[in-house]
Order: structure tokens, then C-alpha cells, then sequence
């Protein structure tokens, strides 16, 4: 019996593609190496606010607001490198998600998050700190793909 992950590759040309589109048409600042999933909610309101760094990973469901309309707020709205947005979650107007965080599933990001942080809730608040993830916003220990353990290594290298 074949598999879904058969697909796989057709799964991330496909997101390729969005992401291209989502540059080029919306203006959006989306790494090519992120990945979005399809049911992630961009805001096309203020799209130019849109900002997804290298290697992070919005989940199903979530949503990126650049704007807010009861105020007349037009903001940027930034996801750093390695982050991971999870499931369902909701990042307001003008927040910065930090470097190698984590957004946990549901959570209502209403202000800044530190750089290696998990934050959750609603309000979200902090809940760890220091952590330390690879691409895509996984734990170092949860392993990676080869190709994605050059590039974290390789990033590592040229950082310091």
C-alpha cells in the first residue's frame, strides 16, 4: 500500500509556489525556506506587514495579523528564524515572535516574545526560556533531516 508521504514532495513545491506568489502579488517578506501550511491564515489587509523568517513553521489554522481596524492600526508583524506558530494560534498586530521560539497550539500572542522562548494561553505568557531548537522550531533532540542538520550546522558556523 503506498504512503501520503509519497506526496511529500508535491506537498512543499506546492507551498513553494504560495510563497512565491504571497512575495511577488502581496508584497509579503516570507523566507523561501518556511513553510506555511495551507490553511494558515495570512492577513492581505496590510500584507506588506507580513514577515516570516528563515526556517520557521506555521502550523494549520494559525493566523498572522498586520492590522487592527477598530484602532486604524496598520503594523509589521514579525516571525524570527527557527520559529514554530502552532496550531490555531493568533498573533496580533505588530508583534515580534524572537528567534527559535515556540508558539504553543491556541495561544493569543498579544505582546513580543523573547528570542528562544515557548510561550501559551490567552493571554500568551511565557512558559519556558533558553530553550534551544534546530529548524522549523523543533528540540535539537527530536532529530532532523540531514539536509536540515547541514543548514542549522552550517548557520551555526557562520554565526559565530
Amino acid at each position: 500500500m503506498s504512503s501520503l508521504n509519497n506526496l511529500l514532495g508535491l506537498q512543499r513545491r506546492i507551498i513553494q509556489l504560495r510563497i512565491l506568489y504571497l512575495n511577488r502579488v502581496w508584497k509579503m517578506r516570507i523566507d523561501p525556506t518556511a513553510r506555511i501550511s495551507m490553511t494558515a491564515k495570512l492577513d492581505k489587509t496590510h500584507p506588506r506587514g507580513v514577515r516570516i523568517g528563515e526556517r520557521s513553521y506555521i502550523a494549520f489554522g494559525a493566523t498572522i495579523l498586520c492590522h487592527d481596524m477598530t484602532r486604524g492600526l496598520y503594523l509589521d508583524t514579525a516571525i524570527g528564524r527557527y520559529c514554530f506558530i502552532g496550531a490555531r494560534s493568533l498573533i496580533m498586530p505588530g508583534v515580534t515572535i524572537g528567534d527559535g521560539s515556540i508558539v504553543a497550539a491556541g495561544a493569543v500572542v498579544t505582546r513580543d516574545v523573547p528570542p528562544r522562548s515557548i510561550v501559551a494561553g490567552n493571554p500568551a505568557t511565557v512558559i519556558r526560556s533558553d530553550i534551544e531548537v534546530g529548524p522549523y522550531g523543533r528540540f535539537l533532540s527530536a532529530g532532523m533531516s540531514r539536509a536540515d542538520r547541514a543548514a542549522y550546522e552550517a548557520a551555526q558556523h557562520g554565526q559565530t
